[in-house]
């Protein structure tokens, strides 16, 4: 199976039922998935600003990122001082180009929402 990098943009869309979640599971489908340690906090996060956005629907969002929890992703290292030069070379965050150098180090595709991030991406695959 094909090694995809996964990021929190398009993990969210695909857990929290965004307009984004059925092209984000055809991309995910079938894959290999992997993502760096910083996954769950960003994904803790965006469940985070959506349950203050909607504290009626705060029990349903805790239970969908519970449910995420058992999705099958590698957690995987990733070169902190590498990922600075990236981040400075493409002017993304750090935790942009944590995604990034993922995906150039296991060479899978990688699989956000995030047009800055997937721009970084396709100029590096050239």
């Amino acid at each position: 199976m094909p090694v995809k990098v996964v990021d929190a943009s398009a993990l969210g869309a695909l857990v929290f039922g965004e307009p984004d979640a059925k092209t984000v599971a055809e991309q995910l489908s079938e894959s290999t998935l992997v993502a760096p340690h910083l996954l769950w906090f960003e994904l803790a996060s965006i469940a985070f600003k959506k349950a203050i956005a909607h504290p009626d629907s705060a029990e349903p969002i805790r239970e969908a990122l519970r449910m995420a929890g058992r999705l099958a992703i590698d957690l995987l290292a990733v070169d902190h001082l590498e990922v600075i030069d990236l981040a400075t070379e493409d002017r993304l965050t750090t935790y942009d180009a944590s995604y990034l150098w993922l995906a150039r180090r296991t060479g899978g595709e990688l699989v956000t929402l995030d047009k800055r991030l997937l721009k970084a991406f396709t100029r590096k695959r050239l």
